[in-house]
């Protein structure tokens, strides 16, 4: 039988030899190993003050994986390959003589163990806790070097304390714009205090303007509270009835359905916490240049921060007042689009609003003016009918339906004109549900000449085309958006022809502001972050509301608040298709627990706390830091402890950990909003760096075949096997139970019944033959197949070493202590230099290579130099660290090799005495000379045209030219 993906089990036939490098015997090994590593502390980082403080002298190097979710599934093969790869680079940083910090904790809230507890009844923290001991388990076998002093959950108590505690320093902060900050750009958090102060001493107005000490309580609270980091805020949310909770805009996929579960979202006004991310959206976009991440996921968070830079613009509208259909005054609206081209404005010819826009309302007349063409009006009799029917239309699809770009472009004419600034026109106002009030400001002006997609909505209703960038010669049709010279563009006070783009914007944006009719504006994709969860299993908010609804900061003395016992964890509103359904949170149910009396300064009062708890995401913001002291309970980190791992140095003014691996499907989500949080933190003085991780790397994925019968359910892949074509065609097909099946490739799961674990790999083969297999199958940013076929090979190279070291039939060492020959000596001084270069750029897998080449050069000898064979376990210690320790600690050596230095080659030993000179004919290699590194040309050249393959290739022709590159080629150019 032949199989891609399970593991095969550990010989059962004759007993082996008891010096054998087996599954069985790698498996002790390994065990005694992390039982020893464990009892001696042997990878704990030392601090430089407080519980862990210790020797802190060294260089030191913060390595972190992204943090995982305790599955109930366990590890399969797929996961370990970022662990295995940061466990690597950890221990060879550590031979280079650094203090290594390494841990790993468990993101513990999540929906999934919520939506067991559901089913089932049973607390999420006991189905938690048992998935973190299986996943500890599977770790530990694979011989991590984690400090495992500075483990944790984030369902811990004490790690819940201070992630309410950061909520409560970004209730009690407000971003001040014009604050300079150290690096010296403007704009930083600051106490909430500070304004509060500004506001009664009058050195900064409130929003209102009515004197501070002329409000009362709700207005002060209301003007604080509309400038504070984390506010409440009543507004259109993204509803997930399946899930019964809101989602942030990052959960909602572009279907318009929820990332976890596939369930349909809805728009809904409910109110809820709110994270002022936009407040940072500059910095975070910036400071993109001071960090080392993959330009791939630069451009993501940059794509989703969606910085656009150009002008607000002021369209007159005239109102139903000013038009003479209602009583009163006449006054004109001012409909604002913002447009990243402002020299375009000559060029507007419609514009288009959003269906939802409340401007609509006041503008649409009650009949269709004089000459409107039948295609505006949508078949209806007025104005007001025709946008009240597609008000209705546009309702029923959802903003991802409504922006796609391969939908026609259709709309209806309000009725309203407006007009022009730059040159008067009378522009045709059409409702169109591809502009959404969520973005800008629900408002656009059309330049069908200089856009697909406002071109392709002119000539859907005979609009206008005006093109005011010059076209080139050979365009005849359609939008031009490339580049050239402005035409078209000129009024009696200003003219942008003849200028370039830039230019043109410069100048137009000048003179709509000191007309009043416009200014440069910066607007941005990001929205405020979405943090209240309808959900039982996540952090509490540490806040309650008074009798009026205000919110109150709980001191922090009574942090933590800890999570009720509720009778049931489910919503009680779970129909997932219906939008108009309300989320009722779990923790309404416990009154006792909602209702709390409390003296929070006025003395003894009736609070109400919130019944929604906090995202997940919640805890995944700051874990980085907690590594760093997490037996501190009176600081969120020493200042000592942070700028010795984190700080600002060596040329990394952000700071931050020296390496973070983990999947780009992380390039938003995680990791915006864990630079958010650490931004402000260190804004308010918590942190001295600016950014949290400073080097990035993305690994690649292992994938997996399956294999599904015809009906397309999937089959066992352990029991697939492959049959050969009898027409040795070298054709195959895959039988499961005597039927046909059909393989596809894609990641492991569950579902798909070809999952492998790191168990089986452990009782089959050993953790090192796992680890040495998983950072040999290719480059770690590059996704790869698993073949359980091919672990062999791994295993075999290390059978091999043991056999080199050891007499498999006695245990004798097979090492001598006899100088190594001049040949050996050159191949391992070459194989250190070149293993060093690879491992520092973390090509882990060719690093192994280079050890397989010196490994196999040995083999042939009756008994191995110790001065080959040391530096060789050296070197493989951090791929394969369990029979390297074995091995060195059998050559005589007392304690662990993990702090021994890694080797280094002599550099004399790196000089080449001879090279290989190629020795080509008219370009084509011919033959092969071993020469002196410094030999003459001329004995190069008569050398090369004496050997065989040269007379061969030449036969009677004679020679035009030799071309000499000495000492390494000759090309003879024939006559």
């Amino acid at each position: 039988m032949s199989t891609d993906t399970t593991a095969q089990p550990a010989s059962t036939g004759p007993a082996e030899p008891q010096y054998r490098y087996t599954a069985r015997l790698a498996g002790e090994i390994e065990r005694a190993w992390q039982d020893r590593w464990e009892e001696q502390g042997t990878f704990h980082a030392p601090n430089p003050v407080g519980e862990l403080a210790g020797d802190a002298a060294q260089e030191k190097f913060y390595v972190l994986d992204m943090f995982p979710y305790p599955s109930g599934k366990g590890l399969h093969v797929g996961h370990p390959l970022g662990y295995i790869a940061t466990d690597v680079v950890g221990r060879y940083q550590r031979m280079k003589g650094k203090n290594v910090l390494h841990a790993l904790a468990y993101d513990a809230f999540g929906l999934p163990a919520e939506q067991f507890a559901v089913q089932t009844g049973q607390h999420p923290r006991v189905t938690t806790e048992e998935n973190i001991a299986t996943m500890r388990r599977q770790l530990r076998r694979m011989g991590l070097a984690h400090d495992e002093r500075r483990s944790f959950a984030t369902t811990d108590t004490g790690y819940v304390r201070w992630t309410q505690w950061i909520f409560l320093q970004l209730f009690n902060a407000w971003y001040d714009e014009d604050a300079v900050r150290p690096d010296g750009g403007r704009g930083a958090a600051r106490p909430i205090a500070e304004l509060e102060a500004a506001f009664a001493d009058g050195t900064r107005p409130t929003p209102s303007g009515t004197p501070w000490a002329e409000m009362d309580a709700a207005a002060r609270t209301a003007a604080l509270d509309a400038h504070r980091l984390a506010y409440l805020s009543e507004a259109p949310v993204n509803w997930c009835p399946g899930l019964g909770t809101v989602l942030a805009n990052e959960e909602v996929t572009a279907d318009g359905r929820s990332e976890r579960g596939n369930y349909p979202v809805f728009k809904r006004n409910l109110r809820q916490w709110m994270m002022r991310i936009t407040a940072y959206a500059d910095r975070l976009a910036d400071d993109l240049d001071s960090i080392d991440w993959p330009d791939k996921v630069r451009t993501m968070q940059r794509n989703w921060i969606g910085r656009s830079e150009g002008a607000a613009v002021r369209f007159a509208l005239p109102s139903r007042v000013s038009s003479g259909e209602a009583a009163g005054g006449a006054t004109d609206l001012a409909l604002e689009v913002f447009t990243t081209r402002p020299d375009t404005l000559f060029g507007a010819t419609f514009m288009v609003v959003a269906p939802e826009h409340p401007m609509i309302d006041d503008a649409v007349p009650a009949a269709w003016p004089d000459g409107t063409p039948d295609a505006w009006t949508g078949g209806h009799a007025t104005p007001v009918e025709a946008v009240a029917a597609y008000r209705a239309q546009a309702a029923a699809r959802t903003d991802e339906e409504r922006q796609d770009e391969g939908r026609t472009k259709t709309g209806v004419f309000t009725g309203a004109y407006a007009t022009n600034p730059v040159n008067g026109a009378k522009l045709p106002v059409f409702a169109a549900d591809y502009v959404l009030m969520g973005y800008g400001t629900g408002a656009i002006m059309a330049v069908p000449g200089g856009d697909d997609r406002d071109y392709e909505f002119a000539r859907t209703y005979g609009l206008d085309v005006i093109h005011t960038v010059q076209p080139p010669a050979d365009h005849t049709e359609g939008a031009w958006t490339g580049d050239g010279q402005i035409i078209n563009s000129a009024n009696e006070e200003i003219s942008l022809d003849g200028l370039d783009v830039a230019a043109a914007k410069a100048a137009i944006i000048e003179w709509l502001s000191a007309k009043g009719l416009g200014e440069a504006r910066t607007t941005y994709r990001l929205r405020d972050w979405l943090f209240s969860r309808q959900r039982y299993w996540g952090e509490p908010f540490p806040v309650v509301y008074d009798e009026e609804g205000r919110a109150h900061a709980l001191p922090e003395e009574m942090l933590p608040v800890d999570l009720p016992e509720v009778p049931d964890y489910s919503p009680r509103t779970f129909d997932p298709d219906d939008a108009e359904s309300s989320p009722e949170p779990p923790l309404g149910r416990a009154e006792d627990w909602v209702a709390v009396e409390l003296d929070l300064g006025d003395g003894v009062k009736t609070y109400r706390r919130d019944t929604n708890t906090m995202p997940n995401w919640a805890g995944s913001c700051w874990y980085e830091l907690r590594y760093l002291d997490p037996r501190n309970d009176e600081q969120l980190v020493d200042p000592a402890n942070e700028q010795y791992w984190m700080g600002p140095r060596d040329g990394k003014p952000a700071g931050g950990a020296d390496l973070y691996v983990g999947g780009v499907e992380h390039a938003v989500l995680h990791l915006l909003y864990a630079r958010f949080w650490h931004k402000a933190l260190h804004d308010l003085g918590h942190v001295a760096s600016s950014e949290p991780f400073h080097k990035l790397f993305n690994q690649g994925y292992i994938q997996a075949y399956a294999y599904a019968d015809a009906r397309g359910q999937y089959v066992p892949a352990d029991e697939v096997e492959e049959v050969a074509a009898e027409d040795g065609s070298g054709e195959v097909t895959f039988r499961w139970q005597g039927q046909e099946v059909f393989r596809e490739y894609g990641k492991m799961g569950k579902s798909l019944k070809n999952i492998v674990t790191p168990d089986d790999m452990y009782d089959a083969y050993g953790a090192d033959t796992f680890r040495v297999y998983e950072m040999s199958m290719g480059p770690l940013d590059v996704s790869r197949p698993w073949d359980t076929r091919a672990v062999v090979g791994s295993q075999r190279f290390l059978q091999r070493l043991w056999r080199n070291v050891v007499d498999e039939s006695t245990g004798e060492l097979l090492v001598t202590d006899e100088p190594a020959d001049e040949e050996t000596r050159r191949l391992v001084a070459r194989t250190i230099d070149e293993v060093e270069t690879e491992m520092s750029a973390m090509r882990v897998n060719t690093a192994i290579a280079r050890l397989i080449v010196l490994n196999n050069h040995l083999t042939p000898m009756e008994r191995s130099p110790r001065e080959a064979v040391e530096p060789l376990l050296l070197m493989l210690a951090p791929v394969a660290p369990h029979i390297a320790e074995e091995l060195w600690r059998r050559l005589g050596h007392e304690g662990s090799l993990a702090h021994e230095p890694f080797p280094v080659a002599d550099p004399a030993l790196l000089v080449e005495d001879t090279v290989t000179c190629v020795v080509q004919v008219a370009g084509k290699l011919r033959d092969k000379l071993e020469v002196p590194v410094a030999i003459d040309p001329e004995e190069l050249e008569r050398l090369a045209l004496a050997t065989p393959g040269v007379r061969r290739a030449l036969g009677d022709r004679g020679i035009r030219k030799v071309i000499v590159r000495a000492p390494r080629l000759v090309n003879v150019v024939p006559a």
